[in-house]
């Protein structure tokens, strides 16, 4: 039911995006008298699931969802319909409307795009408001992966600085990390302050694991796993650890590393529970093992922030957050083209695009992540590839300047290797999701 959920959001959300980006092109082509004679959602090879003629288009569904298309008269697009372009030019046409007109034409999808992100971050700051971690409230420090201690961290640190200022929302800290120019973090340990510096070698990882830091807060148990030590020693939910061993401990990690020196050996763990200590024998397994999950509610030991935001006062909050998450993109396209960070690695398609929506149906993640995945849809197609939008811009602007048009077989040509091009991306990244199922 959980993958289903996960795939009837990823639809929905495309469907909108596609729909509407593509409405955005109908509706520029139809304010210059341009005819455009199909509209269909999802592209449509050999037969389409749904179509219907009105007027002087014709609409439809078709049935491999790889995006959706407008075919615009007298236009070298994705059709590659050469017959209609040895015709003599006619007035509604596309190739006979002026360069401003066209270039006009050509950009309403993406901006459509962008409006849409705009309006949706606006519409979610309005009606649930924005709840996050401040840095500043982290009582504990961060609990670090493998990834955060050889950079340098140590579980309990606490951040006070990324690049020389706050990070005020802990969820940016690793984000700010990876894709700012100055990688300097500023964190207190004890009552010391130190200065560490991520090194570029260190990014490569990064872009795979994002995550490097967890809240720190004390472990309570959440589930037992059947017929392991923990469960066989009495140990119950909601037992919040204290002290392994007569030492005072209080964390995930002092749990972990008690276990990985205590293979096969008896630890004593001191919990608290219902208010009352008590004091366990637990023996471990040779593997280090106890059979413990905890139970990581941020809320019960840690302040989250909460800001609501009237009507009037979500528009620019909206628009900034969208600005912000299309920076933030962009910075993230940029580490495609670092070697040394190996970003490409980490390229996805369908399935990992999939797999961000959550496992239940919740508004605010979906309309969330539509807004975010929104961006993303405008900023790849204004990329100056031939059979993206950006690439038809970018011959037009040529044309602004010269003074002249490029041939109709040169725009074909390009048609092609760009179609080619998107072709082999999509083979890759798609292809990339396939290998990481079988790791």
């Amino acid at each position: 039911m959980e993958i289903l959920i996960k795939v009837a959001q990823f639809f929905l959300s495309l469907s909108i995006l596609v729909m509407l980006h593509e409405l955005g092109h109908f509706c520029a082509a139809r304010l210059f008298g341009v005819r455009v004679e199909k509209f269909y959602i999802f592209f449509d090879p050999w037969f389409s699931l749904f179509k219907m003629k009105r007027g002087e288009t014709e609409y439809g569904i078709g049935w491999l969802p790889l995006g959706g298309y407008v075919k615009i008269a007298g236009m070298i697009d994705e059709s590659m319909d050469t017959e209609q372009m040895k015709r003599p030019p006619q007035p509604y046409e596309f190739r006979t409307k002026p360069a401003w007109q066209r270039l006009i034409i050509m950009v309403a999808g993406v901006v459509v795009n962008f409006v849409l992100a705009l309006l949706i971050y606006s519409m979610v700051l309005f009606a649930w408001g924005e709840e996050y971690l401040p840095t500043r409230n982290l009582t504990y420090g961060v609990q670090c992966d493998s990834l955060a201690l050889e950079m340098g961290f140590r579980h309990g640190d606490r951040i006070l600085l990324v690049g020389g200022r706050e990070v005020d929302n802990f969820q940016l800290v690793a984000h700010d990390i990876l894709l700012n120019s100055d990688r300097r973090v500023t964190v207190a340990r004890g009552a010391d302050t130190l200065i560490i510096d991520i090194p570029e070698r260190a990014l490569a990882a990064m872009v795979k694991r994002p995550v490097i830091f967890m809240p720190r807060i004390p472990f309570v148990v959440d589930e037992l796993v059947p017929d392991m030590p923990a469960a066989q020693a009495g140990v119950r939910p909601g037992d919040q650890l204290r002290a392994i061993d007569g030492q005072p401990a209080m964390f995930f990690d002092e749990l972990s590393q008690a276990t990985a020196n205590h293979r096969g050996d008896t630890i004593r763990l001191g919990l608290l529970r219902d208010g009352l200590p008590l004091e366990l024998p637990v023996a471990v397994t040779p593997e280090g093992k106890v059979g413990i999950r905890q139970q990581a509610n941020i809320k019960q030991f840690l302040s989250t922030a909460q800001k609501d935001y009237s009507l009037l006062a979500s528009i620019p909050a909206g628009a900034q957050k969208g600005y912000a998450t299309a920076v933030s993109y962009v910075k993230q396209l940029k580490l495609m083209f670092k070697p040394q960070t190996k970003a490409y690695e980490s390229l996805g398609g369908f399935i990992s695009i999939g797999k961000i929506f959550p496992g239940v149906w919740d508004w605010q993640s979906f309309w969330l992540l539509t807004a975010f995945l929104s961006i993303i849809l405008a900023i790849m197609n204004i990329l100056p590839i031939p059979a993206l939008d950006g690439g038809h811009v970018l011959f037009l602007l040529y044309e602004i300047i010269a003074g002249r048009k490029p041939s109709d077989r040169f725009l074909q040509y390009a048609q092609m290797a760009g179609m080619m091009l998107l072709f082999a991306l999509l083979l890759y990244a798609n292809g990339n999701d396939i290998v990481r199922l079988f790791r």
